[in-house]
C-alpha cells in the first residue's frame, strides 16, 4: 500500500503521487518492490532489512540516495499479552524526495513535532525523534503494568502473573537493543552531517535528539535491571507463601491425627461400651473430653517445640 504526502504550510498533507515529496510504502507488494529496486535503485537487501524486525539500525550511502534503517516500537494491543515488540523502518533520502518502507500500518507522523517541517531532511530526523518518544511512552506503560502485576503476585500463588512479568522483562531486552541501535544511527548521522547536507538547525536538532535517546537508553537499562531484580524477589515471595500455606496445613493435620485415632478406637469399642459396665453416654463423654484435652496439649507442644508462624509476606 502506498501513501503519498507533500509539505504544505510547514505540515505534511496527503496529495497526489505526482506532487508528493514523501512516499510511504506499507507492506509493499511485488510490483512496488520491483519499482523500488529497479527504478529508484534501492538495494534489495536494504529493502528487505526495512521489513525485518530483527535488523539493527544502520546508515548506508548509495550513489543516488542515503539509506537509514531505524528501530521503533509497534503499537501495543491487549492481544499482545504484555509483549512489546519492535519493528524496523527503512528511510531512503533522495535529493528531492523521501521514501519510507514499513512492514505494518501505524501512524508515522503523529504528534505535534510534525506540525512544523521545512524539508525532507526535517521529516527524516523527526521520524527518528518520534520513535524515541514512542519508546519513552511505552516505558511508562511498562512501569505502570509491572506495578499492577506486583500487587497481583503478592496475593496470588498462581504462575500467570509471574509469567506476565517475564514477558515484560523480555520486552525490555528488545527495547534496550533497539534504543542502543538507534543511538549508533544518530552518532553516524552527526558524523556524516556535511555529506548528507544537514543544515545548522538540523545539527542542533540532532544534538537534542541524541540527548533524548541517551536518556531513553538509561531509563530502559534501569527498568530492565529493576524488573530483573524484582523477578527474583517475587519468585522467592511466591515460594515463601507456598511454604507458609503447607506449614499451616501440616499443623492442622498434626493436631487432628491423634483425635482421629481416639475417634477410631471409640468407634471400634462401641459394642463393649454400650453392653458392658459403662453407659454409652458416659463413655462417649469421656472420649470427647479426651479428644479436647489431647488436641489442646498438641497445640501447646507445637507452639513450644516449633518456631512461631511466619507472617504472610504481602509486600506492603
Amino acid at each position: 500500500m502506498l501513501r503519498t504526502l507533500c509539505i504544505s504550510n510547514e505540515r505534511l498533507v496527503e496529495c497526489d503521487e505526482k506532487d508528493a515529496v514523501v512516499s510511504v510504502y506499507i507492506r509493499p507488494d511485488e510490483n512496488e518492490r520491483k519499482y523500488l529496486v529497479d527504478h529508484l535503485k534501492i538495494d534489495e537487501h536494504t529493502l528487505n532489512s526495512s521489513l525485518d524486525p530483527d535488523e539493527p539500525s544502520r546508515l548506508e550511502f548509495e550513489p543516488e540516495h542515503v539509506a537509514m534503517i531505524l528501530k521503533r516500537p509497534t503499537h501495543y494491543a491487549p492481544q499482545d499479552e504484555f509483549l512489546f515488540r519492535v519493528l524496523s523502518a527503512g528511510v531512503f533520502i533522495f535529493k528531492d524526495r523521501l521514501v519510507i518502507v514499513v512492514a505494518e500500518d501505524f501512524p508515522l507522523f503523529d504528534g505535534k513535532i510534525f506540525n512544523k517541517v521545512h524539508s525532507i531532511l526535517d521529516v527524516s530526523l523527526k521520524l527518528i525523534y518520534r520513535a524515541i518518544m514512542h519508546f519513552v511512552e511505552h516505558l511508562r506503560v511498562i512501569n505502570r503494568i509491572s506495578s499492577e502485576l506486583e500487587d497481583q503476585i503478592n496475593i496470588s500463588l498462581e504462575n500467570k502473573y509471574l509469567l506476565n512479568m517475564f514477558t515484560l522483562e523480555k520486552s525490555l531486552v528488545y527495547y534496550l537493543n533497539a534504543v542502543h541501535a538507534n543511538a549508533v544511527l544518530i552518532s553516524k548521522l552527526k558524523a556524516y552531517a556535511p555529506k548528507i547536507g544537514f543544515t545548522q538547525e538540523n545539527l542542533e536538532f540532532l544534538d537534542d535528539m541524541s540527548i533524548e535517546n541517551n536518556q531513553c537508553l538509561s531509563q530502559t537499562e534501569i527498568f530492565s535491571q529493576v524488573l530483573a531484580s524484582m523477578m527474583d524477589a517475587r519468585a522467592s515471595i511466591i515460594n515463601n507463601n507456598m511454604n507458609t500455606l503447607i506449614k499451616n496445613l501440616t499443623i492442622i493435620n498434626v493436631i487432628f491425627l491423634p483425635l482421629n485415632l481416639i475417634a477410631g478406637i471409640g468407634g471400634m469399642s462401641e459394642y463393649t461400651l454400650v453392653t458392658g459396665k459403662m453407659n454409652w453416654k458416659i463413655s462417649y463423654g469421656f472420649l470427647m473430653l479426651a479428644m479436647v484435652v489431647i488436641g489442646f496439649l498438641t497445640v501447646i507442644l507445637l507452639k513450644k517445640f516449633m518456631p512461631g508462624p511466619h507472617r504472610h509476606i504481602n509486600g506492603k
